[in-house]
């Protein structure tokens, strides 16, 4: 009888241990939200979340992509979300003063540029910031929560100019829409960033934002204070800073942050 009570015990202590631990004492699986801005999209889905799943097949990722205004506010009003990518400090910040980020585990990511586009014909030959007012339309991100388009606005007023190409602008609700505005031709010219325009043939950049008109475009991520995958998600930020990371940030034209 002895025997085989400890028989017993034997095998359910072998199938906790591999109820716990998966296959191959592999740590259990688990799955972390990203809240990403748009212009991350094509680098995240092509190339950085498949990497990370290959070096860490146990944890699941999903990745949801809008304006970083837009994903503050489902973060605010308590979307099941573990990581936060914005494309503006603004968004990262005002999530710290709510105490909804672990600001201990916030960086600095990255660094990209404010370009004006037009569709490749260019009809109203617009190749500065300061002839934008040749455009009838004009299409930049609404400044209310676009990122892309609280740096327009921030551009086009130091240039004197915000007042009379907000007469003209359609406010896109992220930054993808603008440049898909702008490679359908429905608008003559947009404000995105530099690295929204390296995939897409229609559009052409003719100006980066002038030297001291804008401030500095920084992309931040940390993890949300709420999160249930705590570790999982601080695995994929310290991924996100691998030298391979960058290298693949790089190659879409963005540049890690010093």
């Amino acid at each position: 009888m002895k025997k085989i009570i400890t028989l017993l015990l034997c095998v359910f202590c072998l199938e906790f241990f591999l109820t716990g631990c998966g296959n191959n004492g592999a740590a259990k699986e688990s799955t972390i939200t990203v809240a990403v801005a748009a212009s991350l999209k094509n680098c995240m889905d092509e190339k950085l979340i498949p990497m990370f799943k290959e070096k860490y097949p146990g944890i699941k990722v999903q990745a949801t992509y809008d304006s970083s205004g837009k994903l503050q506010s489902q973060i605010e009003q308590g979307a099941s979300i573990d990581v936060f990518m914005s494309a503006a400090m603004k968004q990262m910040d005002e999530l710290n003063k709510k105490d909804l980020i672990d600001k201990d585990s916030v960086v600095k990511l990255l660094e990209n540029k404010i370009v004006l586009i037009v569709p490749v014909n260019n009809e109203k030959g617009i190749s500065t910031f300061q002839d934008i007012l040749k455009a009838d339309k004009i299409a930049v991100g609404d400044p209310a929560s676009v990122p892309a388009g609280q740096y327009a606005r921030e551009v086009l007023t130091n240039l004197k100019v915000w007042e009379d190409v907000s007469k003209k602008a359609s406010l896109g609700t992220n930054v993808t829409e603008v440049l898909n505005w702008v490679a359908e031709g429905s608008v003559d010219a947009g404000i995105v960033y530099s690295t929204d325009t390296a995939s897409n043939k229609k559009v052409k950049i003719t100006a980066e934002a002038p030297e001291g008109t804008v401030s500095k475009v920084i992309y931040p991520a940390g993890v949300i204070k709420a999160s249930k995958n705590k570790d999982s998600s601080k695995k994929l930020l310290e991924f996100l800073q691998s030298d391979e990371a960058k290298k693949v940030f790089e190659s879409y034209g963005f540049t890690p942050s010093k």
